[in-house]
């Protein structure tokens, strides 16, 4: 059996000398026993962790590279119109504590989770277009288990942007205020 012990992140297709094609339900264990896509046995020894991507590489005790795919398996793909009513979807879905799949194609922007008639009728209710379909399921990745330098970088730059701007308005803000007040004070008067 090949063991396979480490996390390699997303990987090139020839950089593994075998493939792991898993549906998303096995892809949340780091502990599991498999067959590779040609016939081997595998062992899943990894740190509890995020999900396993498509695309990601595992080594192997040996240094042998294994890489991940995702299977094909039911899904439900909803559609509704991108901007706001996508935002919404995407914000009450997530609100569910489930795993949701975000993407895009040649018909617009798309949510996709496993068949749940509960998400289904919140989809709905929401305005969405739902597609019961066979495709893989692959989910976006936790913010936080992204490279974190970016992530910060960005929110301490909006930060700093947004509270000089503030800061300006508040400025302003004052001396208007202080002009409707005394106007105020006149209509009570």
């Amino acid at each position: 059996m090949l063991k396979l012990i480490e996390r390699l992140g997303l990987i090139e297709e020839s950089a593994a000398s075998d493939t792991l094609t898993l549906p998303f339900e096995l892809r949340i264990r780091g502990r599991l026993k498999a067959q590779s896509d040609s016939g081997r046995e595998l062992g899943l020894f990894l740190d509890r962790g995020p999900v396993l991507r498509s695309g990601e590489g595992l080594k192997a005790e040996s240094g042998e590279v294994v890489r991940v795919c995702a299977a094909v398996e039911p899904v439900v793909t909803a559609r509704v119109s991108t901007g706001l009513p996508l935002a919404r979807l995407a914000y009450h879905l997530g609100n569910r504590h489930v795993q949701l799949a975000l993407g895009e194609d040649d018909k617009g922007a798309w949510v996709r989770f496993p068949p749940d008639h509960v998400l289904e009728e919140l989809a709905e209710l929401l305005g969405a277009e739902l597609e019961h379909h066979n495709a893989t399921f692959d989910p976006e990745p936790g913010a936080y288990n992204q490279v974190g330098g970016g992530h910060s970088h960005s929110h301490g730059h909006s930060h700093g942007h947004g509270h000089s701007h503030d800061h300006a308005h508040k400025h302003e803000h004052s001396h208007d205020h202080d002009h409707d007040h005394s106007h105020e004070h006149h209509h009570a008067h």
